[in-house]
């Protein structure tokens, strides 16, 4: 199935500059399976999203369509073909 992966503007170096990146995997593959996809592809991206456990890096918000990851499975939430994955590191300032 197809996912798509949006990336923030902060993100995107981290993937040749792209704007959203697509990701094949397997029906039935929870986040944690489209996060090591795109990492394979974009190790860079996978070390500013999660940490050196696998686990989401604490300022990172991942939405699944419009669900924060953390507030139906985490990892192990739910995707479905066509979904939209939205990457968001928080960004802070004074």
């Amino acid at each position: 199935m197809r996912v798509t992966v949006h990336l923030t503007s902060v993100l995107r170096a981290d993937a040749d500059g792209a704007t959203h990146v697509p990701v094949e995997v397997d029906d039935g593959t929870a986040l944690r399976g489209v996060l090591d996809e795109l990492a394979a592809h974009h190790p860079g991206l996978d070390r500013r999203i999660r940490d050196e456990r696998g686990q989401l890096r604490r300022y990172v918000n991942v939405f699944v369509d419009q669900d924060e990851c953390r507030a139906v499975g985490g990892l192990d939430a739910a995707v479905h073909e066509g979904a939209d994955v939205r990457l968001l590191p928080s960004v802070a300032g004074g």
